[in-house]
């Protein structure tokens, strides 16, 4: 199986090339994401915690899923793609939001990302693939900001950054 990779963009979403992933985190370079917020009809949001055999912040909370597109996949494609493949399931999502964020890590890898942030619906129980997810559990936002400042770290950085980023698009 050859390597994903990643579509790089300049500050304005516009592709200006291709890379593999892990060239794309190792030398910090911009590049197109998104990360899924999927909310229950009580308005909770479900957390996903990052299976423990993942290379980097193995075991921690972060958002629903989050991932890449592919070259010629729209930003909605690929987060009904990676929500099956990680979840277990789909559901219709919008795009709501998009901003630049870097966040470095303990391993040499940084995320420079171009994010995308898809909102959706779901009220059932996710089927989650052992390789991507080890548990998930549903909380209000304010919870998950009351928790994200008492223990950050169980949380992700980059969740950190695009769960503040989310909070502030919907105060306004």
């Amino acid at each position: 199986m050859t390597e994903e990779k990643v579509i790089l963009v300049n500050e304005k979403d516009e592709q200006v090339g291709l890379m593999p992933k892990m060239e794309a985190h190792e030398k910090g370079l911009l590049h197109r994401a998104f990360s899924v917020f999927i909310f229950n009809n009580r308005n909770e949001l479900m957390l996903q915690q990052r299976a423990y055999s993942k290379y980097h912040s193995p075991g921690l909370w972060t958002n629903t899923c989050c991932s890449h597109q592919r070259e010629g996949e729209s930003n909605i494609e690929a987060g009904k793609r990676r929500l099956e493949e990680e979840m277990g399931f789909s559901t219709d999502l919008q795009d709501t939001t998009s901003f630049i964020y870097k966040a470095p890590f303990d391993n040499g890898l940084t995320e420079h990302e171009f994010d995308h942030i898809l909102v959706g619906k779901f009220n059932e129980e996710p089927k989650l693939n052992p390789e991507e997810a080890a548990d998930y559990k549903w909380l209000s936002l304010e919870e998950v900001k009351k928790d994200m400042k008492e223990n950050p770290q169980i949380y992700t950085e980059w969740f950190k950054i695009i769960f503040d980023k989310y909070y502030q698009t919907i105060e306004q």
